[in-house]
């Protein structure tokens, strides 16, 4: 048994030196200090990757098909009353939907943009009157609207849908516009505009975006690419969402001929982005806090008995008086 645990013993790489033979210097102490603080730093580094969780992004393509986009979205038109104001879609195929009133809620404001009052568009709600056609009447649904000159119409065929058209058929006219400020604007404010669910540490490029022109009637055109995206927490919880890019371009209304509005072009992009956020395995953090302690007491060491031998080997030359 006892040549067992000799041969056990030989084995041992760490031979232990007696204290009679250790040389305890001062450089060697000032490492030792330095080399600890260096530790301890990448160590307490190490622990709060650990104990937060990390996202991992990835690209793949969307496979998906016939699901639905759920749009949110807050815009403010400081100067239209609720009653002229819908939402028009259409999809590629050409498909419309006019004076969209499902999920709509129109909360009128003062000048100062404070709530005056807050009224459901929709199905059974109370009812808002749409906006005065040129003849008396409302307008009806998928009824072309034509607006009032304002007293310059030349026929009765004559309609002025924009600023731009009603200083013309003043002009004709020899006319002067007293107060433009009558005349319907569409300057905007996008509180928020959002493809489906929040996403957290996403930030939508549209939100708080004001929109003000030198000419205030006119095409305003954001042109977004949607990107549908997956965010998976540490517990598993999916959100199906979407991230989106923008581009803005203004079109005077005057000069292209074109109904005034906000338009929103927006495609979808064939990547989905997933989002997933895991926790370092103990594992992996135990084979990092051995790299730090391994690497950190490897290095000090290497230091360490370069200055003790540069310092022995510069002693002796003085000692020989050959150091100059």
């Amino acid at each position: 048994m006892e040549g067992v645990f000799s041969k056990i013993r030989n084995l041992d790489a760490y031979p232990k030196i007696n204290e009679d033979f250790y040389s305890r210097t001062l450089s060697g102490g000032l490492i030792t200090v330095f080399s600890s603080f260096v530790m301890v730093l990448l160590f307490l580094s190490e622990l709060r990757l650990y104990l937060h969780a990390v996202t991992e992004t990835q690209l793949v393509v969307d496979t998906s098909r016939g699901g639905t986009l759920r749009i949110n979205f807050d815009v403010t038109f400081p100067a239209l009353p609720c009653s002229i104001l819908s939402v028009d879609a259409m999809d590629i195929s050409g498909e419309q939907h006019l004076d969209v009133k499902h999920d709509m809620i129109k909360k009128r404001i003062d000048a100062h943009g404070n709530v005056i009052e807050t009224r459901q568009d929709a199905i059974g709600a109370p009812k808002i009157e749409r906006p005065l056609q040129k003849h008396g009447g409302r307008l009806e649904h998928n009824e072309t609207y034509c607006g009032s000159c304002y007293g310059a119409e030349a026929t009765d065929d004559d309609c002025c849908n924009s600023c731009e058209e009603v200083r013309e058929a003043y002009r004709k006219k020899g006319w002067a516009i007293s107060n433009p400020d009558l005349i319907d604007q569409i300057t905007h404010k996008i509180n928020r505009l959002a493809f489906g669910d929040y996403i957290p540490g996403v930030v939508n490029p549209l939100d708080g975006a004001h929109w003000t022109h030198a000419t205030p009637n006119g095409m305003y055109q954001y042109f977004i690419k949607v990107v549908p995206t997956v965010y998976t927490d540490v517990s598993g919880h999916n959100i199906q969402s979407n991230q989106f890019s923008v581009t803005e371009h203004f079109r005077n209304a005057g000069h292209f001929q074109t109904v005034p509005g906000v338009f929103f072009f927006y495609d979808l992009s064939p990547i989905k982005v997933t989002f997933t956020e895991q926790h370092v395995s103990f594992l992996h953090f135990l084979t990092n806090v051995c790299a730090i302690v391994g690497g950190v007491f490897t290095v000090s060491g290497i230091i360490d008995s370069f200055v003790y031998h540069g310092h022995r080997a510069i002693k002796k030359k003085i000692e020989i008086g050959k150091f100059s």
